[in-house]
């Protein structure tokens, strides 16, 4: 097996080489420094709280990434078709040296390996296992096929912008140049309660 040498601050390790299928693009795997990451967790299916602990452990075992917060759990509504269960979702923030797009396509293989079904197979805002996205990437602005940053509607929904206030009020949204207790203050507060501290 081959291996190359990824440098991650002032540590050096090995890891293998693994070939790249014809249909992966060629993205970049690391950043050369740390990035601050917030991160939005949902789960109305199974042991729901149970879904979100395993993935934000699932989330710090990623290679150069570090969970630094995480907030409370809220019981809320479900976006979308009303025949559903209610959510739990979180906030997390977290550090990695990740690129973006290559810390998605792990936080999808995270959300897989939970059991969530593939996008094709599943009904949009429908029920889910989990749901695990990236809200905001550092002070990062996003346009790629299958990701967005900051995350569309973020600005706009309680059930992402509560948690992500209780870690990280004063971040800024790096479109709309606006934090996010402003946003919290001006969104409308749905029947929701806080599950687990």
């Amino acid at each position: 097996m081959f291996f190359q040498k990824v440098k991650l601050g002032i540590v050096s390790i090995k890891q293998p080489i693994r070939p790249r299928s014809r249909q992966q693009s060629a993205v970049p795997l690391y950043n050369t420094l740390m990035q601050d990451v917030y991160l939005g967790l949902g789960s109305n299916l199974g042991d729901r709280e149970a879904m979100l602990r395993e993935a934000l452990d699932a989330i710090g075992l990623l290679p150069g990434t570090v969970v630094v917060a995480a907030s409370p759990i809220y019981e809320t509504p479900p976006m979308g078709p009303q025949d559903q269960g209610a959510y739990l979702n979180m906030a997390a923030q977290i550090q990695t040296s990740l690129a973006a797009v290559a810390l998605m396509r792990a936080l999808q293989q995270i959300e897989c390996d939970l059991g969530r079904a593939k996008n094709e197979t599943r009904q949009h805002w429908g029920p889910r296992e989990i749901d695990i996205d990236i809200l905001l990437y550092g002070d990062s602005v996003i346009d790629e096929p299958g990701l967005t940053v900051p995350h569309p509607g973020m600005h706009q929904r309680w059930f992402v912008l509560k948690p992500l206030c209780d870690i990280a009020p004063d971040v800024l949204h790096p479109v709309l140049k606006t934090r996010v207790k402003e946003f919290l203050q001006a969104t409308e507060l749905p029947d929701s309660q806080e599950v687990f501290p």
